[in-house]
């Protein structure tokens, strides 16, 4: 357990929510659900279940670092990571896994929004805890997915392979970002494809290597930073 690590991506403004959730206090930070506690608290609370308190990071805007403060208070400065710019999830999941890849290279990493309703706490903290055992020992990269109620436009789809891998993991075929209705349709009838639930599980070493292959010039960044992590210059 101590080599496991989450990551929670909590910088988003929460437009679709507008007028509730604003760009100076977005969803993340509001109890949407009215249980007495915010999406984000919510979210780490259910990640204490599977990670060492120490090893939880807050990836946020940095106008939003008083905020995460105000409601995760036992979350340490350096657990809390500042982007400067929104620049969508690849450079937050870059930063976070170069990171923590700086404290601990055997890392296996859970990378989840804040923001998500979760019906089913202790099947989830299952799965997450079979894929982090799973990226622990296989050079690959985890995408969690979720069998779909409906065609629906608003999610991204997953096509997997008939193959069943240990613990019923499959090998994913196609990513399909968003499709029309006649083919969400199509791809919900033919029991292929599952809903993208934005969640990923891998090692420090397989994403980094990931990211050296097919986005060298942004992994090159967080490369030449990476005397300063962990440091107080990286704030």
């Amino acid at each position: 357990m101590k080599n496991y690590y989450a990551v929670i991506m909590a910088g988003g403004i929460g437009s679709r929510f507008w007028p509730i959730s604003r760009s100076a206090h977005p969803k993340q930070f509001i109890d949407i659900l009215g249980t007495g506690k915010t999406l984000i608290q919510t979210t780490y609370e259910r990640f204490l279940k599977i990670v060492p308190a120490e090893n939880i990071y807050i990836v946020t805007n940095e106008s939003y670092r008083a905020l995460v403060k105000e409601q995760l208070p036992d979350i340490a400065n350096n657990q809390i990571l500042g982007e400067p710019v929104m620049r969508n999830t690849a450079p937050c999941v870059a930063y976070a896994c170069h990171k923590i890849n700086m404290l601990n290279p055997d890392a296996a990493i859970v990378v989840a929004p804040s923001d998500h309703l979760i019906l089913n706490p202790e099947r989830f903290i299952q799965d997450i805890n079979n894929s982090l055992e799973a990226a622990s020992k296989n050079n690959c990269l985890i995408t969690l997915g979720i069998k779909p109620s409906r065609p629906d436009t608003g999610y991204g789809y997953i096509q997997f392979t008939d193959n069943t891998l240990e613990n019923d993991f499959h090998k994913v075929k196609t990513f399909t970002e968003k499709p029309n209705l006649e083919l969400a349709k199509t791809f919900v009838q033919s029991g292929e494809f599952l809903w993208n639930a934005g969640i990923f599980v891998w090692s420090a070493a397989s994403i980094l290597k990931a990211f050296e292959q097919y986005l060298p010039e942004m992994n090159d960044i967080f490369k030449d930073g990476a005397s300063v992590f962990n440091t107080e210059g990286e704030h």
